[in-house]
């Protein structure tokens, strides 16, 4: 099978847990795109705090899908060619949802991460990140228009029953766990694996044709439409069964692992 896209996950999938991508995973990138694939980058990050690692990796002549797939940005033509928000009503009602079920809530405006509450978890993000906090007093005085996601951020076992409860009260919602501590709320029908299909239509690449690599509950979508859904071996443990091949970890070059089995050979 020759593989036309590799789509890839970036934090615990292509960057180590440094946040640097290594050397191997480099080079073989590169001569992915040598041989004419397309790589992109999928994350559930803002499109700010991944742009700088696509200048890094020479994909500026790529595509990348932000915000778990809320955004497919065209990076040659520096243009959006794909966004769906949360609407204002909804985003309030996340709000109050995270106020009965005791959890922070962050949300993005003009390039900042907004929330009315300091937590450790919400640190991770600004680290992650790089994006400036915005803590204010009321968080829905502030938000006052349309925005892509909301997260909602608390210790992992209590996340984890939160997860079950906002699915079944907000079905008309995205929600997916990108990290332990970190539930991430879209508009209805948000996700990677959608986006892929959206971008892989538009450059006539055929499902068959797409290799996803990932490592947590956001990228469980795209290892599910991509004709190869590979994880890394540092992937969610209940996740381990639901793809076709698992890989060397993050932080022990999974990615190049990817290349060289089913693309370079």
């Amino acid at each position: 099978m020759k593989y036309k896209m590799l789509v890839l996950d970036m934090d615990d999938t292509l960057l180590t847990d440094d946040h640097t991508v290594s050397n191997e995973n480099r080079e073989m990138l590169r001569q992915a795109k040598e041989m004419g694939v397309y790589v992109v980058l999928a994350s559930g990050r803002p499109t700010p705090a991944m742009i700088d690692y696509a200048k890094d990796l020479e994909l500026l002549d790529s595509y990348m899908i932000s915000f778990n797939g809320a955004v497919i940005t065209d990076l040659k033509a520096d243009k959006i060619i794909f966004e769906q928000t949360l609407t204002q009503e909804q985003i309030h009602e996340l709000y109050d949802y995270s106020l009965k079920s005791k959890t922070h809530i962050i949300t993005y405006l003009d390039g900042k991460i907004v929330s009315e509450t300091d937590s450790e978890y919400i640190e991770i993000e600004k680290n992650i990140t790089g994006l400036e906090h915005n803590k204010v007093l009321s968080f829905k005085d502030e938000v006052k228009s349309a925005a892509i996601k909301c997260i909602l951020l608390e210790d992992p076992s209590y996340l984890k029953e939160v997860e079950k409860d906002l699915r079944a009260a907000m079905p008309h919602l995205s929600v997916c766990m990108s990290k332990p501590f970190f539930l991430e709320v879209a508009q209805n029908g948000i996700d990677k694996g959608a986006s892929i299909k959206f971008l892989a239509e538009k450059l006539n690449i055929l499902q068959s044709e797409i290799i996803a690599v990932g490592n947590a509950g956001n990228d469980l979508t795209m290892i599910e439409y991509a004709g190869l859904g590979v994880w890394v071996d540092n992937v969610d443990p209940e996740l381990r069964d639901k793809g076709d091949v698992i890989v060397a970890s993050n932080n022990n070059h999974g990615v190049a692992e990817v290349v060289r089995r089913f693309i370079l050979n």
